[in-house]
């Protein structure tokens, strides 16, 4: 027996009678120090649970099943309730790493409409929210790395384009041209008006190139970093604004802070956490949720199977009518064993975007036949000079 686990049983139990057993249920012990007891005595403290989950970094719709739970020990019914609280916690970082996923597909567009590359698409957006965030674990942003920028409107960021950056301080950044890049970053107004005005005041002071798809490039050591009210919405505003103005997306960098770490809730991808099926006396019951007053609330019922259609769609099948030998759904924990664990690799490349796979299998296979032009070229070369060699 785990003596640890007991002590620390007897002591939630103590401390339930302090905070709740008096005060708010009249003395009833609501506390199931004898349920503990018999995970500890049973199981040596191991919990009796089954999870099964979608493999980590799977881009799964809302309304489909993302894990279920289930007791392996008919003695503690009430343990799958119990964790709720503590396992609901993954729609922080779910919901979160969909909206920065979802950010960096619009980026990855607007760079493929304005240029011929997705160069760059890692940096393109970072993260501004570590100071506003609620814990150092809520401030991580997934799917892009990090750089330093120069904010540069702590009186007028135009001024200071044109005359600091373009004038004043101009021959210091051709001197290190070769050394780094200039990241000058406007950080108020609007921000479809602003970049577009920065990018103008640039082409003014610097050599401006443009691109195969007819777009202003800024030279190499120098980009726009606009990190003030940057959401999904207004980060299209943005990439159309610049196009407007013959702008490529290469140009510029985006910060994203709280709209991305705080403006979210635990219904924004519909995230919810319910009962589906009990046994009872040896006999299964589907249950649900349906309340009279909220049809968008009735959950799902029965045992319940994520399936991946043909087209590649994903549906959860209710009831106990799915077939389990098509279950995305896989097993990765089981009475206190973790079975799965998968490597931060592995989920990033079932997070990676469809259009940046086709991108790079498209780099792949031209670089193999630019290699093969190559190879051949140098054979033919060979030939050549051996033949007119042979001749002479």
């Amino acid at each position: 027996m785990d003596l640890n686990a007991v002590e620390n049983i007897l002591f939630a139990t103590d401390s339930y009678k302090v905070t709740l057993h008096e005060v708010h249920f009249g003395g009833m012990d609501v506390f199931n120090e004898k349920g503990w007891m018999h995970i500890v005595e049973a199981h040596n403290g191991y919990l009796p649970l089954r999870i099964k989950a979608v493999p980590e970094g799977t881009v799964v719709p809302v309304r489909n099943v993302l894990f279920t739970i289930e007791n392996t020990d008919p003695q503690v019914p009430w343990f799958v309730s119990w964790v709720e609280t503590l396992l609901v916690q993954v729609w922080y970082p779910m919901t979160m790493a969909t909206s920065s996923r979802t950010q960096k597909e619009v980026i990855a567009r607007g760079l493929l409409d304005t240029s011929d590359s997705l160069d760059g698409l890692l940096f393109k957006l970072h993260d501004f929210g570590f100071r506003g965030c609620s814990s150092v674990e809520a401030r991580n942003l997934c799917c892009f790395v990090g750089l330093v920028s120069v904010v540069s409107d702590s009186y007028d960021v135009f001024h200071a384009v044109s005359s600091i950056w373009g004038d004043e301080l101009k021959a210091y950044v051709l001197e290190r041209a070769e050394k780094g890049c200039l990241v000058i970053r406007p950080d108020s107004g609007d921000p479809c008006e602003v970049v577009v005005k920065v990018l103008n005041l640039l082409a003014e002071k610097y050599p401006i190139t443009t691109n195969s798809k007819g777009y202003r490039v800024l030279p190499p050591y120098l980009r726009v970093m606009q990190g003030d009210w940057i959401s999904l919405e207004s980060l299209q505003q943005i990439i159309d604004a610049m196009k407007i103005e013959g702008w490529s997306l290469q140009n510029v960098i985006f910060g994203t802070g709280g709209a991305l770490l705080q403006k979210l809730d635990r219904d924004t991808q519909k995230c919810a956490y319910k009962c589906s099926q009990v046994t009872i006396n040896g006999e299964s019951h589907d249950v649900c949720k349906n309340p009279t007053t909220d049809a968008g609330k009735r959950s799902k019922k029965g045992r319940l199977v994520l399936e991946k259609r043909a087209d590649r769609n994903y549906v959860t099948v209710q009831e106990g009518l799915g077939d389990e030998k098509k279950d995305e759904l896989v097993c990765v924990f089981e009475n206190g064993r973790l079975l799965v664990d998968h490597t931060l690799d592995q989920i990033r490349e079932r997070a990676e975007l469809p259009i940046v796979r086709e991108f790079n299998q498209s780099r792949m296979k031209m670089n193999g036949l630019e290699t093969r032009r190559t190879v051949e070229t140098r054979i033919e070369s060979f030939l050549y000079n051996l033949y007119v060699s042979f001749i002479l």
